[in-house]
């Protein structure tokens, strides 16, 4: 979707009500913009179906406890309004963005007093990194940012002010030509994408890091039993960047970038390998079986 997302035709579930998309609009005073209080989601549907949607509604709430902001919704009352808002809108393949946020009934550190909004919009949207990626793999450059401990941000959470040395490091590695970061942990290990998981295959063995200081993707969690399932011997581990430099094949997961591979990291190439296109097309007969 291109274009200035404020700007188009649609529907938005909102607080409990579907508005027009351009009314869909918050003060500026409202404190999730201001420090960041704020929780996302990203989810497909595909035939008209949500893909894994109470699990994402659960950690949807589960990031809001996270950064101790009070959801107001439970996770069925949750998979109700995206399951009307994708029927409202007539879409059967979408993607969807429920997020919360503090409003502005109080500015400040503290915000006790404020509510928390919750809003949720879906649009047609491909995959995150385009259909070129599929036979020739998408490029990645390290970034200079580094993933938190996990005792000094909330990194079990899709908290919005964890994502802004991801923008960071996306917007540098974009300058330079690459799609997307690779994001290392703090001890300098192998972390994540910017908005992806990671795995890689060597000898026929996948590896993935250990998600102890970022987000455990539920397309991460989903691929991984898909791994077993096609018999494929998979680590969950710590990588090293050396490590993964050696690697025959590497691609990313996640809700918008599905399964996708991973062509170039840095200065290092990689073919699309079988393992990779065989867990992809695993993944996408499962998300539309």
């Amino acid at each position: 979707m291109a274009g200035d997302f404020s700007d188009r035709d649609g529907l938005i579930w909102f607080d409990g009500e579907i508005v027009e998309w351009r009314d869909a609009k918050i003060h500026i005073l409202s404190h999730g913009l201001h420090y960041a209080s704020s929780v996302f989601e990203g989810e497909r549907a595909y035939n008209g179906n949500i893909f894994l949607c109470h699990e994402h509604s659960e950690r949807f709430i589960r990031s809001a406890q996270l950064i101790d902001m009070e959801m107001p919704y439970t996770a069925d009352e949750l998979d109700s309004a995206k399951k009307e808002i994708l029927k409202a809108n007539n879409l059967k393949d979408a993607y969807m963005r429920p997020v919360a946020w503090r409003g502005s009934e109080e500015l400040g550190i503290s915000a006790q007093k404020t509510k928390t909004h919750v809003a949720i919009a879906c649009w047609e949207w491909p995959s995150y990194f385009g259909e070129e990626a599929r036979e020739k793999g998408i490029s990645i450059k390290t970034s200079k940012w580094r993933a938190p401990m996990p005792d000094t941000a909330t990194t079990n959470s899709k908290a919005a002010g964890l994502y802004a040395t991801h923008t960071m490091s996306k917007h540098a590695a974009e300058a330079d030509g690459y799609t997307d970061a690779l994001m290392l942990d703090y001890r300098g290990l192998v972390a994540e994408l910017t908005g992806a998981n990671l795995f890689m295959i060597k000898d026929g063995k996948i590896k993935t890091p250990n998600p102890d200081c970022f987000l455990d993707g539920l397309t991460r969690q989903t691929v991984i039993k898909l791994a077993a399932k096609e018999g494929f011997d998979l680590d969950v581990c710590q990588i090293s960047v050396d490590e993964l430099m050696e690697a025959d094949e590497v691609f990313a997961t996640g809700t918008a970038a599905e399964v996708t591979a991973i062509g170039k990291i840095d200065d290092t190439e990689f073919k699309v390998g079988p393992i990779t296109r065989q867990l992809r097309d695993a993944y996408e007969a499962l998300v539309r079986s």
